[in-house]
């Protein structure tokens, strides 16, 4: 009633009332007047009665029409509560609530919970209880109340147990209550994630881009961002960059040109590149590098911001220069190479050439260096190719020296009256090694022979001077190591013949020319076992020329792969067809070893033979294992798995064979002829002898004696416990014809015819 009453006097129905009232008051005395029966107090009485009857029944209308505005003005009211986009909830002085709408029942899952006049401690237990509020109720008030105490709003964003996030505003009225709207900001929250993560990426992107980045101010040029590369590029910290300028970081050679570029592209409004060029960095040093430049605009156009991307190629320029380092010099000694060495003797030729002027090459080759590499290791063999290579340096001051193979040293002298500068050269480097050399407490001394060819009287362009050169050194190591030996014509003719003969070979090879012998081997009771393939050369103007000519020039040239395939090939067909399974032994050479896959072939020539591989032995020298120790004892291993049996030759002759025998289970050992030979007249030979097969039985080996002419020599290997024999005593080497009973053919008989 009161607030109708309000209503009323705020609009001023009470007009109406008033009016309705003198109304009714008029009408009621006017109708009454004429009766004479009542009296004037009876008139008046009735006449306001009938006042404040008009006047009830106007109130009741007035308040009918209040109540239906309200009520509309409470449809519309409870309309746009119900479809605000947020929950609402009203709460009055003493903290309860009067007011919320339906979106915040279904937000929180209250429809059946909620009541009016509900408390917030009880609300917010309730909802704790549902799951709807992660935090403790209680602290959740505490912090509320103490915010509305001060007058603030409170404002909080919760996570639900479901991942929803709401945002909650409360906002004190002046009442002592609060109005809190509730707004689900999960998608706006995922957004900002979502945003903050590709922002974050894109940072971590930049950050870790491995060019510097640097973001530059288009207008004042200052520093704005800049990557951790920029920051190694620099050598600085960033914070020492953002915010700069050139003139800051830079110095002051460099700034002008920085910033004309800065321009230049700003002005051109494209990409623009800097070419290779040096930049003296604060704290990384000089830095060689590239840059690429790129505006920015806005919206009107205008350049905004200027990136500049760094390519630094310093490591790359290194890189090429170690490249090209390595390509001319020798990784171990650090001395140029082959490569290098030609060039040096092209030019230095030309010079000549120009100048009629002379000069020398000299080929060196180090002595006792095998003995040193068996003896003491390969690591102390590449420590003393690195002393040999300082002491050449110290003496060929002004002349080039160059490492072109394993102990193979070239010089190339100044130009200066010849031979004797060359000569003098020569005798300071062999004096230069009369002294020993000292590698890791080990005292060894090596020497050098060397050969000398001189410009332009033996050779006119480089292929003869080597070749020439090479010559003399050959002669020089075939006459007396540790000697000095100059070119002359005679050898060059020896050096012709030999190339001839290399030819011839590779021809006799290449046309099936070449002859196998076999030498058979037997066991103490003189009982053939097998046989040994010897390759055999018949020279058509030369004669016989003997395995120890010709192996090694096939060595050489290259030819040997080629004879050895021929030599492995041709054993093992013809031991495929002898009726008795003897075994057929065949030579390898360490050059085989170093070219080709071995294994595989052997392979494929049992497997064309038809050869059982248990029937075929290689013989190998410590030859094969020195140089790619790892590389060949694999490739034996492949050959053992095969079924392939692999004998050391020549045992005792070489340095390192205790060594090897431990590195791989050889089948048998072969004692050296040399040994054999010497028994009659030199005990040490005996000694050897002995000490071998007392070695071979202890590892289980078969050890085989070579070289046995005599029954003496037989008669003492037998006493010793040696397994077989080989040489002229069992037999010599034959075409396998003479040996047909021996292999179980028939021998060939020759018929005579008579003529009459």
């Amino acid at each position: 009633m009161t607030k109708t009453i309000r209503y009323l006097a705020k609009f001023r129905d009470w007009r109406s009332i008033a009016i309705a009232g003198i109304a009714g008051f008029c009408l009621t005395f006017a109708a009454l007047a004429a009766s004479v029966s009542l009296s004037g107090r009876a008139i008046l009485a009735a006449a306001a009665i009938g006042s404040l009857s008009c006047v009830g029944l106007t109130f009741l209308w007035c308040a009918l029409c209040v109540i239906r505005k309200l009520s509309e003005q409470n449809v519309r009211r409870n309309f746009a509560l119900n479809n605000m986009a947020q929950g609402l909830c009203m709460f009055d002085g003493q903290h309860r609530l009067v007011v919320w709408n339906k979106n915040y029942e279904v937000m929180y899952g209250l429809e059946s919970t909620i009541r009016r006049g509900c408390g917030i401690g009880e609300l917010l237990a309730a909802r704790h209880a549902m799951g709807s509020l992660p935090q403790d109720p209680k602290i959740y008030e505490a912090d509320l109340r103490a915010a509305l105490g001060r007058g603030e709003i409170f404002t909080v964003d919760v996570e639900m147990s479901d991942g929803r996030v709401i945002a909650v505003i409360n906002q004190p009225t002046s009442e002592g209550g609060w109005v809190a709207t509730h707004e689900d900001i999960t998608e706006r929250k995922r957004s900002e994630r979502e945003l903050e993560n590709t922002r974050a990426f894109l940072d971590m992107i930049v950050e870790n881009v491995p060019s510097p980045i640097i973001v530059k101010d288009a207008s004042a040029l200052t520093y704005l961002l800049v990557n951790r590369a920029t920051e190694e590029y620099f050598g600085i910290d960033r914070a020492n960059i953002v915010g700069k300028i050139a003139a800051d970081i830079l110095p002051p050679g460099l700034v002008d040109t920085v910033r004309a570029e800065d321009i230049k592209a700003i002005e051109s409004g494209d990409i623009s590149y800097q070419g290779e060029h040096g930049v003296v960095t604060p704290g990384n040093g000089t830095r060689v590098v590239t840059a690429t430049r790129l505006p920015v605009k806005d919206s009107a156009g205008k350049a905004k911001y200027l990136i500049t991307v760094i390519n630094d190629i310093t490591e790359s320029k290194r890189s090429e220069q170690r490249i090209a380092h390595m390509a001319h010099h020798d990784a171990l000694t650090n001395l140029p190479n082959r490569v290098a060495f030609n060039e040096c003797i092209d030019a230095t030729i030309d010079l000549a050439a120009v100048a009629n002027e002379s000069f020398g090459v000299l080929c060196i080759d180090l002595d006792r260096f095998k003995a040193v590499n068996d003896v003491f290791g390969h690591a102390i063999g590449d420590s003393l190719l690195r002393e040999v290579a300082v002491r050449l340096e110290q003496v060929c001051q002004g002349a080039f020296v160059a490492r072109v193979g394993g102990d193979e040293f070239t010089v190339i002298t100044p130009t200066a009256q010849q031979p004797q500068a060359a000569e003098a050269l020569a005798e300071r480097l062999a004096a230069a090694f009369e002294e020993d050399i000292t590698i890791d407490s080990h005292q060894m001394r090596v020497g050098l022979t060397i050969g000398v060819a001189i410009y332009p009287q033996d050779g006119a362009d480089a292929t003869a001077l080597v070749a020439n050169a090479d010559a003399a050194l050959f002669r020089a190591k075939s006459e007396a190591r540790g000697s000095i030996r100059f070119f002359e014509m005679a050898m060059d003719q020896q050096l012709r013949e030999k190339r001839a003969l290399q030819q011839d070979l590779r021809k006799a090879v290449e046309q099936n020319e070449l002859a196998l012998h076999y030498m058979p081997q037997a066991d103490m009771d003189g009982r053939i076992t097998g046989f040994e393939a010897l390759a055999r050369w018949h020279h058509p103007r030369h004669g016989l020329v003997p395995p120890d000519v010709f192996i090694p020039l096939a060595e050489e040239s290259g030819i040997i792969g080629a004879l050895g395939e021929w030599v492995l090939r041709t054993a093992c067909q013809e031991a495929a067809s002898w009726p008795n399974k003897l075994h057929i032994a065949v030579n390898l050479s360490p050059v085989q070893f170093q070219h080709g896959d071995l294994p595989s072939l052997v392979h494929q020539v049992l497997l064309d033979t038809g050869l059982s591989p248990a029937r075929l032995e290689l013989e190998i020298t410590e030859g094969v294992l020195i140089g790619d120790f790892t590389g060949a004892v694999a490739m034996l291993r492949r050959l053992k798995n095969m079924g392939v049996r692999v004998a050391m030759d020549d045992f005792g002759t070489g340095y390192s064979s205790l060594s090897y025998l431990q590195s791989f289970p050889f089948y048998k050992i072969k004692i050296d002829r040399a040994f054999v030979a010497n028994l009659s007249h030199s005990q040490q030979s005996a000694t050897i002898i002995r000490a071998v097969i007392a070695l071979s039985r202890g590892l289980n080996m078969p050890v085989v004696a070579e070289g046995v002419e005599t029954e003496a020599q037989r008669a003492f290997l037998a006493a010793e416990g040696c397994d077989a024999i080989q040489g002229y005593l069992v037999g010599r080497p034959m075409p396998i014809e003479d040996y047909a009973k021996l292999v179980g053919r028939k021998p060939a008989h020759v018929t005579l015819v008579a003529r009459g």
